[in-house]
């Protein structure tokens, strides 16, 4: 499932290519075609995204929501528009680009008091200028779930996924079964400002790379990854593989019907976060 960054580059892809532009709307697989009606021939004022929801806006209080979920897929392309492939459930035409969606979880047309409902259902998204921690790390603090499972809940942090989920609690050595409100409130600040700034960078280079710069391919020798997701990472889809950092095996297991990925070393049972974390917070507030 597309985690939070590629959502926000596909706002700034429709934003780019039709924002401003009167479009053709229709639903070839027919899903679609009632609400595509309604959208045919109005402009395209741009859209936005919150997590893993994008907003494409269309004026007049009518905005389709659209959840990727596991398979879908939004491309989009220059002219000449070609005809549709498989189950296109929304095509849009501008003077200037085209695009089709297929396999989406969701794609609904909905008003700006919907998109509020969406929205208040969601945590903070680390993508967000604005955002903050703070209401995330209510909902960690008060519960005795594992982190692993907290950090994929939407309702806690919107946006996170598999690899994020992995990767931040590796970067600060924080057990993935430890209950939420055994992690110190220091070492949640550090998480927060990582996912920020490690989220950032996949929407600017559009993968996501998690390994710290003394453990990168150029510096160790080692073979840099080769994988469909892309990127330099610990542990995310690693299993087996000795860790960039102890050499330990990786572990994995299924956990909440995704598969969990961890050090045993470095994220030992029990493992509340390094002190590098909390010097990290400190040195930020100085």
């Amino acid at each position: 499932m597309p985690e939070g960054h590629v959502t926000h580059r596909l706002a700034a892809a429709v934003n780019g290519s039709f924002a401003g532009d009167v479009v053709e709307v229709s639903s070839p697989q027919g899903r679609f075609a009632e609400a595509a009606k309604q959208l045919d021939g109005s402009t395209c004022v741009g859209a936005e995204a919150y997590g893993k929801h994008l907003f494409v806006d269309f004026g007049r209080d009518r905005l389709v929501h659209i959840h990727l979920g596991i398979y879908g897929r939004l491309t989009i392309d220059v002219p000449p528009t070609l005809p549709p492939v498989g189950q296109v459930r929304l095509r849009l035409v501008g003077p200037r680009a085209w695009a089709d969606l297929r396999g989406a979880a969701k794609c609904d047309l909905i008003d700006s008091g919907e998109r509020a409902d969406v929205i208040a259902r969601l945590g903070p998204d680390p993508l967000q200028r604005r955002a903050n921690g703070a209401r995330a790390w209510q909902r960690i603090h008060a519960s005795r779930a594992p982190l692993a499972g907290l950090l994929m809940d939407q309702g806690v942090v919107a946006g996170v996924g598999n690899i994020f989920r992995a990767e931040v609690l590796f970067r600060h050595a924080v057990d993935p079964m430890l209950p939420g409100r055994e992690l110190p409130e220091p070492v949640w600040q550090a998480m927060w400002k990582d996912l920020r700034a490690l989220m950032r960078a996949g929407v600017r280079v559009g993968r996501i790379d998690t390994v710290r710069s003394e453990h990168d391919p150029a510096v160790t020798g080692r073979a840099p990854r080769r994988d469909r997701h892309g990127g330099e990472v610990y542990v995310y889809r690693r299993a087996g593989q000795q860790c960039h950092v102890c050499g330990t095996p990786v572990a994995t297991k299924v956990f909440a019907a995704r598969n969990l990925f961890w050090c045993p070393s470095c994220q030992p049972p029990g493992s509340t976060g390094s002190r590098e974390s909390t010097q990290d917070v400190a040195r930020s507030r100085t």
